[in-house]
């Protein structure tokens, strides 16, 4: 529900109960158990964490109180936390070698946790069928594999994509985006509804709603990538492309039809369900294909567009896992794990409480059996993701070791731009100097 900061509640400190009752919050204790211990019908505590919305760690409590229900010896424990904090946590965890048996995990992070040797390699329980992805596409399985070892396994799939509001187009006299709409339709779009409403056209500010997402679905379109296959640079070298990119958002900003980063920072702060765009205040927003599910409640006439091209030819679009389970290596309940991630993706009823919130389930199977039970928004989702798939290409890589930095420095450049501190050459030129040398560094 993306990379990206698309569920920014934290929750600190609160501790589920029910079946997660009697927990330590950190895997120290659970790790202590020998093998034995952990062995048939001996209760043991699952540490698993996850970030997410209030309606994410409200369903996830329930999943775990259901799984409880059905294994009465497992029990779990842990503390859901905000998007934004996630990553950080884990690595002060993994510092200590005290990560959670199970983390949600994402894809612009897994190769640095891999890196550290602080992932299992679950290959053998996908051998031995503890864990049936059989339904699942081997392209978005493969995905989870880090120098050869499944680090992750994918739980979901989703798109990049355009979430727009239609009665704010509506209102503007704009018609709905078009399968072959282009980066200039949006900017011009955007700054049409702004004069014509007084609201913004694009809703949130470039940095705080995944610029590296966005920079590299806008790179695709031309054959090229963030990173190079290797990880060791940047994937492309010419900086005219960072120039263009960062200059739509800039144009969109000068004309009042975005954001400045200073007024993005108050309304990321009111949370998922108070968007712009998911309170008529905006037009469009770059998100993932589940976020008009995750917001349903809110809004639920908000509609998915595929992102602009540029190019008629070259497919820029993707799928992408939406997240993945990993299991630390430093688990003692391995086994257990696997078997929690196998019913997570291949229980019907399961995935009935999840309602694909966390995006399409992998599982075709699970997909075709809970269609009839999905919510208008649901069903929206899982064709938006059929038609992408159509016209998608192979999703890249990974992101390599040091694209924390990366982003960070991408998103330090970006708002340079944004406020006018630099030009968009001299900050094109400042990222690459500053990402080579990172990625040169960490490989």
């Amino acid at each position: 529900m993306k990379a990206k900061r698309l569920c920014s509640l934290v929750l600190a400190g609160v501790i589920l109960a029910g079946g997660m009752a009697g927990c330590s919050g950190n895997s120290t204790s659970q790790n202590s158990q020998s093998a034995s211990e952990a062995a048939g019908n001996t209760p043991v505590t699952l540490n698993i964490a996850w970030w997410g919305s209030q309606t994410r760690n409200t369903y996830t409590k329930k999943l775990l109180d259901m799984y409880h229900q059905k294994n009465p010896n497992v029990s779990f424990s842990g503390t859901p936390s905000g998007y934004d904090s996630y990553e950080q946590k884990l690595s002060t965890e993994a510092a200590g070698d005290e990560l959670p048996d199970i983390m949600q995990m994402d894809y612009s992070f897994i190769s640095e946790f891999a890196k550290n040797g602080s992932l299992a390699d679950l290959s053998s329980y996908i051998s031995n069928n503890t864990i049936d992805l059989s339904n699942a596409d081997q392209n978005l399985v493969d995905s989870g594999k880090i120098n050869g070892k499944l680090c992750a396994v994918v739980i979901a799939e989703n798109a990049p994509c355009m979430v727009y509001n239609p009665e704010v187009l509506k209102k503007a006299g704009i018609a709905e985006p078009t399968d072959d709409w282009t980066w200039d339709d949006l900017v011009n779009n955007s700054i049409a509804i702004h004069q014509k409403t007084g609201g913004y056209g694009y809703g949130t500010d470039l940095p705080s709603n995944a610029a590296d997402m966005m920079f590299n679905y806008y790179l695709r379109q031309y054959s090229k990538a963030l990173y190079a296959t290797d990880g060791k640079q940047l994937g492309y070298s010419d900086d005219q492309y960072f120039i263009d990119f960062v200059s739509l958002f800039k144009k969109m900003q000068d004309a009042k039809a975005e954001p400045t980063v200073d007024e993005y920072t108050q309304i990321d702060a009111r949370g998922n369900e108070q968007t712009c765009v998911v309170r008529g205040e905006a037009g469009y927003m770059f998100d993932w294909s589940n976020y008009p599910s995750l917001v349903e409640s809110a809004n639920p006439n908000l509609k998915l567009a595929v992102m602009p091209n540029n190019s008629k030819t070259v497919k820029a679009m993707y799928l992408k896992p939406s997240m993945f389970f990993s299991v630390a290596n430093n688990s003692k309940n391995k086994d257990k794990c696997a078997k929690f991630i196998n019913w997570f993706i291949n229980d019907l009823d399961a995935n009935k409480v999840i309602k694909a919130e966390r995006g399409v389930p992998i599982s075709s199977k699970v997909r075709s059996e809970m269609l009839s039970s999905l919510t208008s928004q649901g069903k929206a989702m899982f064709q938006f993701v059929d038609k992408a798939g159509k016209i998608s290409s192979k999703v890249s890589p990974a992101d390599p070791s040091g694209s924390a930095e990366v982003r960070t420095d991408l998103n330090n450049e970006v708002d340079a731009v944004l406020y006018g501190k630099k030009t968009a050459k001299q900050a094109a030129a400042d990222f690459r100097k500053e990402a080579n040398e990172v990625l040169s560094r960490n490989s």
